[in-house]
Parts: C-alpha cells; structure tokens; sequence
C-alpha cells in the first residue's frame, strides 16, 4: 500500500519513546468554520461531529461555546451524543467564556490567551504578569467546574522563550492537563517548530499539543516537526479548511503519520468519504491537487505516466488510493497516449480497428481544448463518429476553411471555403444565427442542391464544457425520391460541428449516389 523513499527512513529520527500514543484534535467545526464563506448550521455540526467520531479522531473540538445560545445548544447536542472522542469548547480566559462552555456539560476545555509581545501591547494591554493572572485563574476556575483543561499561549511561535515556559509552568500547576503551542499566524519553519517544542518538552511533563496555521505552506510540516520533538496532540481540520490560508490538514498528518512513522490514527480507509462530506457540507472547495484528496491526486493523463502506472500503480504513486478510500483516475484528454486511451476503450467494451488509432488519438487531442477532460460518453461519441466517418470513405467534399460573424444586432454572416471533387469553391451567405448562415453557406456552395432539414443538438456530458454531437438530416433536392440523407459529428465547438455535420451528410450522399 505504500512505496515510500527509502532514505526517509536514514534520514527521520525515531519519534520520542515513552510518551504515549499521537491524538488527533480535530477543530473542523471551530477554527473550520472559521474560514471566511462557511456557516455551518446546527445539523451541519452535528453530523460532521458524527462522521469525526466514526473516523476516529480523539477530540472534536464543537465550538464556541459563548459566541452563541445556538452555538451552546449545538455542543449540548453532541456531548449528548455520547460520542467516543472527547468534546471540547473553545474559551477565552474569562470567567463567562467558561460558565458558557460548562453548561454546554463538556468534560474538556481549550482555554486560551495572547502571550507574544504583539498581543500584550495591541490586543490585550496587558503587563507579563498581568497575562499570567488572567492564565491562571482561567485553568483553576475551569478547574472548579470539573472540567480538564488544555491551555494554549496564542500566537506562541512569536512569544519569548522564557517566558512561554512560564507561562505554561504556571497553568500547569493550577491543573492544565495539557498545553497547546499554536503558530497562529503561520510563520515558524519546521527546523524552529522542532527546537521550540524540543525546549519546551525539557520543562513541561503534560501532554504538548500543536496547532499550525498555513500562512507559509508549512503547517503540515511544522506538525510532523512537533511530532517529531515530543508533541503527542496534532490540532488539525478536515481538508485543511480554516482562518485565512486554513490549518494543517487531518489528512495529511495522518497519512504521513502512517507512511513515515509507521504511527496509526484515524481510520485512512474513510480519509475519502470524509474529505468529501466535509467538502459538500461546508461547500468549500478542494483545490484539485489538494494532496490525498483532491480530484488530481491519483488521475493520471500523461501517456507515460499511464503506460507506467499500468504495468506497477507505484511507478507514479507514493500510496496506493484504497488505502484512503479513494479510486485512481485516468484521465482522457489531451496529454493522454494510445496504451491509457486503448486500455479505456477495452474496458468499455468499445472496439476501434488499430488502423483508426491514429485518426482518434487525433480527434480526442482535438476535443480536449483548454485541458478539459473526456468524459466515457464523449470517449464513445468520438470513437463512433471516427467510425462512421471512415465508412464514408475518401471524402469527395472537404472544408478548407469557414469565418463566421455574428452578434446582438447583427445579421449572422458566414464565408466557407470547400474543395468539391477537387474544384475550390467559396460562397457566403446570411441565417438566424451562426449555424443557420454556415449551413446556408454550404448549400449555395453546392449550387443550391443542398438544404437542411432537421437539426439536433446534444451535449453528451451534460456539462458547461461538454462536446457537442449534432445530427441533421439533409436533403438534396437534384436526387429523385425524398433525397434525404443523415450526417453526424461530435466536436467542442457547436459551429463547427454542425457545419461537419452536414458535410459528412453530403460526403454520404456521393456514396449513395455511386
């Protein structure tokens, strides 16, 4: 399941010994929806709250207890719940952040207060000890209440040293079970997370937690550095979703947590199904080469990567996707190469003469403008319209080249220049709308013989940036009988597919008539 480099294993340092298991708190529902574009309701939080428990995370941080009577009533819920992991509501270091938490009946309490310079001066006003006082009697009041407690020195990757060690210190011995370092902004490296928590561990026998935003790029790194220098708690969101740029990722941690350190969390085989909850609920998008989860991270389009990952999935895959839930994807589209293409065909059970290969790779790199994707509706569309195309044979009527203009207030004027059994033949002519001044451009070209007389359009996917397949009927009124006769095509551009269309119903036509 995993094909990892095997210098990781030189060059990693064994995680410290004897200090119990790594947890996960998981602050989806608190620092998650605090990304801006989030609002998550009260059924919102409590079936995500669901979903965390059954994967496996060790606390769930609900909420805000204070911010709100819904926001109370909402962590009420999920306490009441009885859920495995243990249910947390964030609180300020007063004393009515803390009555609000209690009476949501949670047995555990992230309490917090601005330790760095920055915060004293600017947001608090507050001296050194004054910071303290305010830390201490927050622990011991949560204390009183029966609840344990974790404390974090926020913003603590900007606060002196010395003085975070006494801060902590200080809030252990009122009873803080556990401290939390957070790097609120997001701006320690991890060689910095390391020593920091390294120091840290020296002087603090609790539990030592980590909170990492990812204003840098780093938050995932700076996790596994503080993992690495003694934390055991990893404060982490679903998707890495969060205030401004998000926090660590669950995913992430806990895959690289496996891979690396052989260190098992969560349950990975519902990294997926999670990931994508998360996402629909929240409606906060997945980058698509979000690591782990995003839309990119096992597709493959290349030929050569395709071609690689058909013989050994590992030759461009670090892990395999069952082992998160997820399935690999190749992409048809215009990187794509004839092994990836030919072995999607086989699958569908759709048979194409090796002699045709050439002209479909062409007309799928063709379709696949602007990167998009070929979906296996379209896949099929394009391999039967090569298919009907090579039954007409050498074609008697080519277009060489078509202008169209058109446009709100003005008569749609199209110009087509056609080569006619080997005669170059140009004509122009008006319609309603593009498609209709293209057809009639191509009738007069062929002296007027030609008229169309049905029209169908269809987007095969469905979607905005589908390829289109156009079918009309055509009549030629030089022939005896009705004279109708169907032509077909499939292509990104509706104008240019119709006019495709309607040649392919000439060429069949000639054919008839030989």
């Amino acid at each position: 399941m995993l094909a990892i480099s095997p210098y990781n294993e030189l060059a990693l340092p064994k995680l410290p010994e004897g200090r119990g298991p790594i947890q996960i708190f998981d602050t989806t529902l608190r620092d998650g929806e605090q990304a801006p574009g989030i609002a998550l309701s009260p059924d919102d939080k409590f079936n995500i709250a669901m979903a965390l428990d059954d994967f496996g995370v060790d606390y769930i941080e609900a909420g805000f207890a204070v911010s709100s009577d819904i926001e109370r009533d909402t962590i009420k819920r999920i306490v009441d719940a009885g859920t495995k992991a243990t249910t947390l509501s964030l609180a300020r270091s007063v004393h009515k952040d803390i009555d609000a938490a209690a009476d949501t009946g949670v047995r555990c309490i992230h309490t917090f207060i601005g330790t760095s310079p920055l915060h004293r001066d600017y947001k608090l006003k507050m001296t050194k000890e004054q910071v303290i006082e305010r830390a201490v009697d927050a622990v011991e009041y949560a204390r009183s209440y029966g609840m344990d407690v974790q404390f974090s020195c926020e913003d603590a990757t900007r606060t002196e040293l010395d003085y975070m060690i006494d801060v902590y210190k200080a809030v252990v011995e009122a009873g803080a079970g556990a401290i939390n370092v957070p790097d609120t902004v997001g701006v320690i490296v991890p060689q910095a997370m390391h020593y920091l928590i390294g120091e840290i561990a020296k002087e603090i026998k609790v539990p030592i937690s980590v909170h990492c935003h990812n204003d840098l790029g780093l938050a995932v790194a700076n996790t596994m550095a503080a993992i690495e220098a003694g934390a055991t708690i990893a404060q982490l969101t679903v998707n890495g979703i969060g205030e401004r740029t998000g926090n660590a990722s669950l995913e992430e941690v806990a895959v690289n947590l496996f891979a690396n350190y052989n260190v098992e969390t969560v349950d990975l085989s519902k990294v997926g199904k999670v990931s994508n909850y998360v996402e629909r609920i929240t409606g906060f998008p997945k980058a698509f080469n979000k690591p782990i989860v995003g839309r990119n991270a096992f597709a493959h389009e290349s030929g050569i990567h395709v071609h690689g990952v058909m013989s050994n999935a590992f030759t461009y895959e670090p892990i395999k996707p069952e082992l998160v839930g997820v399935a690999r994807h190749i992409v048809i589209g215009k990187h794509s190469g004839e092994h990836g293409v030919r072995q999607r065909l086989d699958e569908m059970g759709i048979g194409m003469p090796e002699e045709m290969m050439p002209q479909f790779m062409a007309a799928i790199k063709d379709a696949a403008v602007g990167d998009k994707e070929i979906d296996d509706a379209e896949l099929r569309a394009i391999a039967d319209n090569i298919v009907y195309k090579s039954s007409l044979g050498e074609p008697a009527v080519k277009l060489d080249g078509v202008a169209v203009v058109t446009g709100k207030g003005v008569t749609s004027t199209a110009t087509v220049n056609m080569t006619v059994n080997g005669e170059i033949r140009v004509a122009a002519e008006i319609g309603v709308g593009p498609v209709d001044a293209a057809m009639n451009a191509i009738g007069k070209a062929m002296g007027g013989d030609y008229t169309l007389e049905e029209y169908k359009l269809a987007a095969i996917s469905g979607k905005a940036n589908s390829l289109c397949e156009v079918t009309v009927m055509v009549r030629n009124h030089a022939r005896q009988g009705t004279g109708l006769v169907v032509g077909k095509a499939v292509g990104p551009d509706v104008v240019e597919t119709s006019i495709d269309a309607m040649i392919s119903a000439i060429n069949r036509d000639n054919i008839k008539r030989e």
